[in-house]
């Protein structure tokens, strides 16, 4: 996937993983980019394990249902980041 696609599904999971997931969240356009290319990594590699049974770094396409894995995705790393950083989204 080149790099203008990774920015793109970054900016739109990211963007859609911070309007679901409940209280506030900190970063401004970069960390929901990074957020989203974090989450479709995430995604994409969850999906890969479900699928195939091997565990591989791979990373959402840009379709509808990649979308959609990269928002759970960036869902679940906004999670991690506030378990690993011990801040509450309050």
């Amino acid at each position: 996937m080149n790099i203008i696609a990774w920015i793109i599904l970054g900016l739109i999971a990211g963007a859609i993983a911070k309007a679901i997931y409940p209280g506030r969240q900190g970063g401004g356009i970069l960390g929901t980019m990074v957020l989203g290319i974090i989450g479709a990594v995430i995604g994409g590699t969850i999906v890969t394990l479900l699928e195939t049974g091997r565990l591989q770094l791979t990373a959402a396409a840009l379709s509808i249902p990649g979308i959609i894995v990269a928002i759970i995705g960036a869902i679940v790393a906004i999670f991690l980041w506030g378990l690993f950083t011990g801040r509450t989204t309050y």
